[in-house]
């Protein structure tokens, strides 16, 4: 039995998984959860959901003509999918990895970019209504059809972690993997809330003032997503990893990056890279009609100028009451 009288400790672990770092940090009267069973967990969540992986579960999809039967890692992602993929009108759509992997964001890089009959003749193997579950089985209508849910899978990493602590009686805590976070208690022992800092893109440090801001809350996730992170760029002309499934074709817009608040890692995840994809105003209109989500902006002017802005519910996490420039 724990002894009640010993004081909390400050646990950091960290290690590399999915690509990128991750970094925990809690507070407990001892070190209950370990770097090992961090690491078997993202190495499990990896072997069903990583399109870089030939034995993960979603390759395993993608390979097959009718589908295959899923573990609860993969099922839990793409129902979510189909939820993101229905509120937001068809933007979040998982099947679009054939584009993905056309316009060289996939797991191959490519030595030129699909034309527009390329483009057409894969716009038919896209399309979220034609993958469904039943059961423990994930079905596809067409064998063409393949999914990517890299636009969602490390926030739902990110949860499970989370959710991991929890079950060992972990109520103080920081989860980060590759940016995305999710939180929850405070500090200690002074009982401070968490403060998460948004800092502007590094490709446009040289703007003044470089926009920065800092939220602090009690519970919940934030994950950002950036035309600034994942990018190529043809003929002096860059474009973005988020590709329209209506057109076919990578998003051109005024948006630089979209930071999401949520109550899981998992929807803020899903959403931030919806919002990235409709443009300011259509974003800042959807992130207002929810109440599940806050939104804060940084964007492009027409004169070429950084701007930046928010929706209501994210100014309130502010707690300053302030307005973006771009307002």
């Amino acid at each position: 039995m724990t002894d009640s009288t010993q004081e909390i400790q400050k646990i950091q672990l960290s290690g590399f998984a999915q690509g990128t770092t991750w970094h925990i940090t809690y507070y407990a009267q001892d070190s209950i959860v370990k770097k090992k069973q961090v690491d078997s967990i993202l190495f499990q969540i990896d072997s069903s959901l990583s399109i870089y992986k030939p034995f993960s579960l979603i390759s395993r999809f993608n390979a097959s003509k009718n589908g295959i039967t899923v573990d609860d890692h993969l099922a839990a992602v793409v129902k979510k999918s189909i939820e993101a993929w229905k509120q937001s009108g068809g933007v979040f759509d998982v099947t679009i990895q054939p584009l993905v992997a056309a316009w060289g964001f996939s797991a191959k890089h490519v030595k030129k970019y699909p034309d527009s009959a390329k483009v057409r003749s894969l716009l038919q193997c896209i399309g979220t209504d034609k993958i469904k579950i039943e059961g423990h089985r994930l079905i596809k209508t067409k064998p063409c059809i393949t999914i990517d849910v890299d636009g969602i899978a490390q926030g739902y990493s990110v949860d499970v972690i989370a959710d991991f602590l929890e079950q060992n009686s972990i109520t103080d805590y920081i989860v980060e993997i590759g940016g995305e976070l999710r939180i929850k208690g405070r500090k200690k022992p002074g009982n401070e809330k968490m403060k998460i800092g948004i800092e502007a893109p590094g490709d446009y440090v040289f703007e003044s003032p470089v926009i920065q801001k800092i939220i602090t809350v009690d519970e919940g996730a934030v994950t950002t997503s950036g035309s600034y992170r994942k990018f190529h760029e043809n003929n002096g002309k860059k474009f973005s990893h988020i590709i329209d499934p209506q057109t076919g074709y990578p998003t051109q817009n005024d948006l630089v990056s979209v930071t999401v608040y949520a109550h899981d890692a998992i929807t803020a995840d899903a959403y931030d890279n919806v919002l990235m994809a409709m443009g300011l105003q259509k974003a800042l209109a959807f992130a207002e009609q929810r109440n599940d989500l806050a939104a804060y902006f940084i964007y492009k002017t027409p004169n070429g100028s950084i701007a930046d802005t928010a929706s209501s519910r994210f100014y309130r996490l502010l707690g300053r009451g302030e307005r973006g420039r771009g307002k």
